[in-house]
């Protein structure tokens, strides 16, 4: 691990410019910059602790029905808020399958969604890779692809976002709040992310400095609580990334659905909003049928970045899995297995 300066910040505004200097990165958790400092992909000459600023760990319930949620509150203290997962139930079941319960104990809300991919040429120093040193190539491409993007890749970059947390927060307009250099702004969580195209490496919106302080979730979002649901397909039951994952809310009206949100993970190097697929489903009927012309509308520029076609298959399945179980109803208790496509209604006792 190289050498580095390490400052704690008493307030935002002394966070905002300590970080603001090149080469700085924050400090909250550290579940994910600490790997990659281990492993000399990450090389911050100076970490700006921001673990003990004031008023960051609150979840906040808004009048009129929002919720604020400060940038330092723990995953699984969010997962658990009675409040929170009554509102947003899909949000809390993508929390709860994710990483293990001691890592949702320790890392934070602002630290899940800037967390870096998990693309093994990323993580080897010996592969070239764009993201990590800009212009060196994509070891990647040519190379084991099976669980590389089928949205949004380049030529100079097909990793994906890992996210679970993130999935359903783009599907229901989430915002972040941040400050920096140039005072406070909001921006919408799907507008955070950047596609790779020529510049990998760019790959928030953030500029050196900002800090992200809370993320918000408007009063409307919760008008779907009554019909939503976050799948995720992996390797393994627990603790491992989504091959694919999707998010899927309805607001049915009778039969009809009065309005849809969709988003899929894994697939993108950013949280993958299905906005076609949701044009589709707004006013049909809630049936098999419908949902297997919104998943075609979704996947319509898919497209493989190596041996990985399955995916597009397998997300086209999963939106009309989980579609089909938002039609149903929200579970009344979170399932045994959470975001399990394999779990059908088994709930906890």
């Amino acid at each position: 691990m190289n050498r580095f300066d390490y400052v704690r910040a008493g307030s935002v505004a002394e966070a905002v410019a300590a970080a603001a200097e090149p080469g700085a990165a924050y400090l909250a958790a550290g579940t994910n910059l600490l790997d990659l400092m281990k492993g000399n992909i990450a090389r911050p000459g100076r970490l700006v602790d921001v673990t003990h600023l004031p008023g960051l760990d609150r979840i906040e319930h808004l009048p009129g029905g929002g919720v604020r949620i400060g940038a330092l509150v723990r995953n699984s203290d969010l997962a658990y808020d009675r409040g929170f997962a009554k509102a947003h139930p899909a949000v809390a079941e993508a929390l709860l399958s994710g990483a293990s319960a001691q890592l949702r104990n320790a890392a934070t809300v602002a630290g899940n969604l800037l967390q870096r991919t998990r693309c093994p040429y990323f993580y080897d120093p010996a592969s070239a890779c764009n993201k990590r040193d800009p212009g060196a190539g994509c070891d990647a491409r040519g190379g084991e692809t099976r669980l590389h993007a089928v949205l949004g890749w380049s030529e100079h970059c097909i990793a994906t976002h890992p996210s679970d947390f993130c999935v359903p927060l783009v599907s229901l307009d989430a915002v972040v709040e941040i400050e920096g250099k140039g005072g406070a702004r909001e921006v919408p969580l799907d507008a955070l992310y950047r596609l790779p195209e020529d510049r990998p490496d760019r790959e928030t919106v953030l500029e050196p400095g900002d800090l992200i302080v809370a993320l918000r979730l408007p009063a409307e979002a919760a008008v779907f609580a009554g019909h939503s649901r976050y799948l995720k397909v992996r390797d393994r039951t627990s603790y491992a990334f989504a091959v694919v994952s999707a998010a899927a809310s309805l607001r049915l009206d009778g039969g009809r659905i009065g309005e849809a949100r969709i988003a899929l993970g894994g697939v993108a190097l950013k949280p993958w909003r299905a906005r076609a697929a949701e044009t589709v489903l707004a006013g049909a009927e809630a049936s098999e049928r419908s949902f297997a012309e919104a998943a075609d509308a979704a996947l319509a520029e898919a497209r493989p970045s190596g041996d990985n076609a399955f995916k597009i298959e397998l997300a086209r399945r999963l939106i009309v899995r989980a579609l089909t179980l938002a039609a149903a109803g929200t579970p009344e208790r979170l399932p045994a297995l959470p975001a399990s496509a394999f779990s059908g209604d088994a709930l906890h006792a």
